[in-house]
C-alpha cells in the first residue's frame, strides 16, 4: 500500500512569536496525524528583521549595539526553550544556539573591521532565525512524545538555487536528488527551516522576502505533496483591506491567477513567485489562521468553486502617475521601448500602464519613492524631443493610489466596468487612468490617494451583489419599534416595485412572545396576529428563523434599550446576521465586550448600523466618520445630545413645575420607558462613549463625568413611584433656573468630548446668544470643532427625540444596509 501523500504546512513568524504560539502550532500539528506532514517554519516574529539590522549595526562598528542585540536574541530563544523543553533537550538546544551566536559574533567582528558585509555574509546571518525556530520546534514535538516520528531536515542540504535578475531560480535536478537522499520514504513528520537554501557555489543563501512561503512551495513540488497550507494571522484572503473596508470578508476560494493579481496589488496573499512550483504541479494552496484553526480559510486552486464574480478589491497606495505626452509620438515606432527602457535603467518598477489609442500619450504608475530618479531618467532620454517640441510634457502626478478589481468571473460579463465607474462616480471619486488586461480578470484605476479609502468602500459595496431580499427580525415593537413597522409597511410596495427591494419582516418579538412567518408578516395586522398566533419567546429559535439560508441577506433590528439583547450581538454576527439598532447598550458596553462584538462582526463580514444611537435620524455618526475618514482632526465635540433634556429645558421656564414637564414628555414618547435613563445623564454619557469609540478612543462609560438630575432618594424605586415623588424635588432645579436668569443666562444640559478623551455631561448656564440657546423643542444640536471647522464649527441640528424621528433614523439605516448589499435605490 503506497504511503500517505505529503501535506506541507508553513507557519509564519506571527505563528511562532512566543512559547504559547509554539504550543498552539504543536496542537494543530497533532491534529494532522493521519497524513505525512512537512512543517516549514519561519523565524520567530521579528527575528529576521533584527538579524538584518544587526549586520547594519556591525557595519557601523557599533560593538555595544551588536552585543545588546546578540544578547537579546539569545535570551529570547533560550526563554522559549526553557519554557517548552525538558532539561536534557533544553540543554542541547541552548548549547547549539550559543555556538551559533558565538559564530555570529565572530562574523560581526569581521564586518566591523571592514565596515562592509557582502551578500553571502548577509544571507548567512539573516537565515539563522529559521534554523533556530525550526530546531526548537522539532525538539518541542519530540518532548511532546513524537520521538520516533519527527525529523529535522536542513533545507540548505536540499534546495539549490541560482540568483538572477529575476530572483532565486531553483535548480530542480540537484534539489530533487538531494531531497531523495535526505528525506527517507519512512518519514512521517519533518521540520524544515524556511527561507534558507544553498547556491550553486555551495554557499548558504536565502530565497528573498516571503522566502519561507517559497520554501513551502518548493518542498511541496519535491515531495509531490497533495496540498500546501500557509498558516498565518488572518482568516484567509480578504476581499479588501479591513482597515479601510470594515466589511471586508474572507474569500472562500481563488484561482492561481486571481491570487497572483491580488498579491501583485498589495493584498495579503502568498507572493506570486512563491506559487510557481505549486502551480507547475497543480498543488492546491490553502491560507489559514493559526489563531482560529477551526476556520476553513481560503483555497487557491486551478479551478475554484466560488461563484463570486469579483473576488477582491485591493489597492496600492503612494504611487506617482507619470504621463509622457506629445504629438511627435504619434505613429513613431519605439517610443514605448525608449520610455520603459529609461525606467528600467533607473530601476523604477512600473505597476500600471495606460496608453490612448491616438498614441498621443503614454502614462504609467510607479512607486512614489522612485519618482524623482525616474523623472530625471525620462527627461534625459527624451531631451531632444522636449527641446524640439515633439514631446510637449513629461509630468508626474503625486499622491495617487491604484484601485484594482480582481475576479475570473468578470471575463465576458457585460457591465462590470460600468458598475465600477458608476460606484466611483457616485462616491465623487475622479479616475485619472485606467488599465484592463485582455484576460478581463483585472480592472485597475488610478485615483487621488486621499480618495482611495472612499473608493475602496464604494467599489466593494457595488460588487457584492445578490438578490435584494432581506429577512428581517424586529425585537422590541414598543413605541419606536411599532412606528418603524408602520413606516416599513407604508413604503414596502414602492421599494418592491421601483427598486426590486423586498423587505420581508419574518419575525417580531416582545420580551415574552414572538410571531414568526415563513415569508412575511402582514404589517397591517401584526398586533392581531401576535395576539392570536404568538408563541412564547425562544430567542434561539427566533434568530435561527430570521437567519434562514434561503434568504440571501438577514438583518436583526433591535428597537429595545435592553443590555441583555445587546449582549447577543456577537453571536448574531457570527450567525451571519446584520444588525440595525437604536439601542446604545452594545456600543457603550465595557470595552472587552465591545471589542468582542466588533471582532465578531469583522470576522463574519456582516454589517452593523447604529446611526440612531446618537441623534435619532440626525447624521451625527455619519458626519463624524466622514470628517475622520477624509483626514480632518477632531478637536472637540459638544452639544445637546438628548432630545428629552432639550425639551425639558426648552419648556422649563418656572411657570410649570419641572416634574410636570417630565411627566408630559414621557406621555409624548420623548423619554425612555424609564425617564431616569434620560435624567440621570447616562443616556448622554453613552452617546459620548459611542462617539469616542468612533474616534478610536478606549473610552469607558465609568470615565464620563456625569451630573445626574435624578435625586438620590429616587434612584432605586419603581417608575411609577419615581414620577409620583419627583415633585418633592422641584425646588432644587427651580433654584438653579432662578440663579441663571439673574445672570441673564439659560439652563441647558450639555455633553462634551475632547480630543484628549475627557467626556463630561452637566447642566450649564449659557448665554442667551449661544448656539445652544435657540433650539426647537426636542432638537439635538452637535458642534464639531475640527482642524478644518475651527473658527466656524460644523453644526448638525434637528429633532432628536420622538418615535417618528427615531424610527426614521432606524429605517434610514435599514435602507443603507440594503444599498450596501447591492440594492439600487436611486
Amino acid at each position: 500500500m503506497p504511503p500517505e501523500p505529503w501535506i506541507v504546512h508553513k507557519f509564519g513568524g506571527s505563528s511562532l512569536a512566543d512559547a504559547d504560539c509554539f504550543r498552539r502550532v504543536a496542537a494543530i500539528v497533532e491534529e494532522l496525524a493521519a497524513s505525512r506532514v512537512a512543517l516549514v517554519l519561519s523565524a520567530c516574529r521579528g527575528v529576521t528583521d533584527q538579524l538584518i539590522s544587526l549586520v547594519a549595526t556591525a557595519e557601523a562598528n557599533d560593538s555595544v549595539g551588536c552585543e545588546a542585540s546578540l544578547e537579546q536574541l539569545g535570551r529570547r530563544h533560550e526563554s522559549i526553550a526553557t519554557e517548552l523543553l525538558g532539561a536534557d533537550l533544553c540543554a542541547r538546544y541552548v548549547a547549539a544556539l550559543h555556538a551559533d551566536l558565538a559564530d555570529l559574533c565572530r562574523l560581526l567582528q569581521a564586518v566591523a573591521l571592514v565596515r562592509s558585509a557582502g551578500r553571502d555574509l548577509q544571507d548567512r546571518v539573516s537565515g539563522l532565525g529559521e534554523l533556530w525556530s525550526s530546531r526548537l520546534f522539532a525538539a518541542f514535538l519530540t518532548a511532546r512524545g513524537h520521538r520516533d516520528s519527527v525529523g529535522w531536515v536542513d533545507a540548505r542540504e536540499i534546495i539549490v538555487v541560482e540568483w538572477t535578475a529575476l530572483g532565486p531560480g531553483v535548480q530542480w535536478g540537484p534539489s530533487r536528488d538531494n531531497a531523495a537522499r535526505c528525506i527517507p520514504d519512512s518519514a512521517h513528520t519533518i521540520v524544515i527551516p524556511g527561507f534558507v537554501a544553498t547556491n550553486t557555489r555551495g554557499l548558504q543563501t536565502t530565497l528573498g522576502r516571503n522566502g519561507s512561503d517559497f520554501s513551502a512551495s518548493i518542498f511541496a513540488s519535491l515531495l509531490d505533496a497533495a496540498e500546501i497550507v500557509i498558516w498565518t494571522d488572518v482568516d484567509g484572503v480578504l476581499s479588501a483591506d479591513p482597515r479601510q473596508v470594515p466589511d471586508a470578508k474572507v474569500i472562500d476560494s481563488l484561482s492561481y491567477d486571481e491570487a497572483m493579481e491580488l498579491a501583485y496589488f498589495g493584498a495579503k496573499v502568498i507572493h506570486p513567485q512563491t506559487m510557481a512550483p505549486a502551480i507547475g504541479k497543480g498543488i492546491p494552496i490553502r491560507i489559514r489562521n493559526t489563531f482560529s484553526p477551526q476556520k476553513p480559510g481560503t483555497s487557491i486552486v486551478a479551478t475554484p468553486a466560488s461563484q463570486l464574480i469579483v473576488k477582491g478589491i485591493t489597492s496600492i497606495d503612494d504611487v506617482v502617475l507619470i504621463n509622457v505626452e506629445g504629438a511627435g509620438m504619434i505613429g513613431v515606432p519605439g517610443t514605448a521601448h525608449r520610455l520603459f527602457g529609461a525606467l528600467h535603467d533607473a530601476a523604477a518598477s512600473v505597476i500600471l500602464i495606460s496608453q490612448g489609442s491616438s498614441e498621443h500619450s503614454i502614462c504609467c504608475a510607479i512607486p512614489a519613492a522612485q519618482a524623482e530618479t525616474a523623472m530625471r531618467a525620462l527627461r534625459r532620454a527624451f531631451a531632444t524631443e522636449l527641446r524640439d517640441g515633439q514631446i510637449q510634457s513629461i509630468e508626474a502626478t503625486a499622491e495617487c493610489a491604484i484601485i484594482a478589481v480582481v475576479g475570473d468571473g468578470m471575463a465576458g460579463l457585460r457591465g462590470i466596468a460600468g458598475q465600477l465607474f458608476s460606484a466611483l462616480g457616485n462616491a465623487g471619486v475622479n479616475v485619472r487612468a485606467i488599465a484592463q488586461g485582455a484576460s478581463e480578470r483585472n480592472i485597475s484605476v488610478v485615483v487621488a490617494r486621499i480618495d482611495a479609502p472612499k473608493a475602496l468602500r464604494a467599489v466593494h459595496a457595488a460588487f457584492y451583489l445578490s438578490p435584494h431580499t432581506l429577512s428581517i427580525g424586529l425585537i422590541g415593537p414598543g413605541t419606536v419599534g411599532s412606528t418603524l413597522l408602520q413606516q416599513i409597511a407604508s413604503q414596502a410596495d414602492r421599494f418592491r416595485n421601483e427598486f426590486n427591494l423586498d423587505l420581508r419582516v419574518r419575525g417580531i418579538a416582545t420580551s415574552r412572545s414572538m410571531l414568526l412567518a415563513e415569508r412575511s408578516i402582514d404589517l397591517g395586522q401584526w398586533r392581531e396576529q401576535l395576539a392570536r398566533d404568538g408563541q412564547p419567546l425562544d430567542l434561539g429559535r427566533f434568530v435561527a428563523h430570521i437567519a434562514a439560508t434561503h434568504v440571501p441577506h438577514r438583518v436583526m433590528i433591535d428597537c429595545t434599550a435592553d443590555a441583555g439583547v445587546a449582549g447577543h450581538y456577537a453571536a448574531w454576527f457570527e450567525a451571519g446576521l446584520h444588525i440595525v439598532t437604536p439601542n446604545k447598550k452594545a456600543n457603550s458596553a465595557g470595552l472587552p465586550e465591545f471589542r468582542r462584538m466588533q471582532q465578531a462582526r469583522r470576522s463574519s463580514g456582516t454589517h452593523y448600523l447604529y446611526e440612531a444611537t446618537v441623534g435619532a435620524a440626525l447624521p451625527i455618526i455619519m458626519t463624524l466618520r466622514d470628517l475622520r475618514d477624509t483626514g480632518d482632526g477632531i478637536q472637540l465635540i459638544e452639544g445637546i445630545f438628548s432630545g428629552t433634556l432639550a425639551y425639558l429645558f426648552n419648556v422649563f421656564d418656572g411657570s410649570v413645575p419641572f416634574s410636570d414637564i417630565v411627566r408630559e414628555a414621557k406621555a409624548l414618547g420623548f423619554t425612555e420607558p424609564d425617564p431616569r435613563d434620560d435624567l440621570s445623564g447616562i443616556d448622554v454619557a453613552r452617546k459620548l462613549v459611542i462617539l469616542g469609540r468612533e474616534l478610536g478612543m478606549s473610552l469607558e462609560l465609568a470615565a464620563v463625568e456625569v451630573e445626574s438630575l435624578v435625586p438620590p432618594e429616587l434612584r432605586s424605586c419603581e417608575v411609577a413611584e419615581f414620577l409620583d415623588r419627583l415633585p418633592e424635588f422641584d425646588g432644587r432645579i427651580s433654584e438653579r433656573l432662578t440663579a441663571a436668569r439673574r445672570a441673564g443666562r439659560l439652563l441647558r444640559y450639555v455633553g462634551r468630548l475632547t480630543a484628549a478623551g475627557r467626556a463630561t455631561v452637566a447642566v450649564e448656564a449659557i448665554d442667551a446668544n449661544h448656539a445652544f440657546a435657540n433650539m426647537a423643542l426636542t432638537d439635538n444640536i452637535v458642534r464639531f470643532v475640527t482642524d478644518r471647522y475651527h473658527d466656524n464649527p460644523l453644526v448638525v441640528q434637528g429633532p432628536g427625540a420622538g418615535p417618528a424621528v427615531t424610527a426614521g433614523g432606524v429605517f434610514g439605516d435599514l435602507l443603507r444596509l440594503a444599498a450596501y448589499l447591492g440594492a439600487k435605490l436611486q
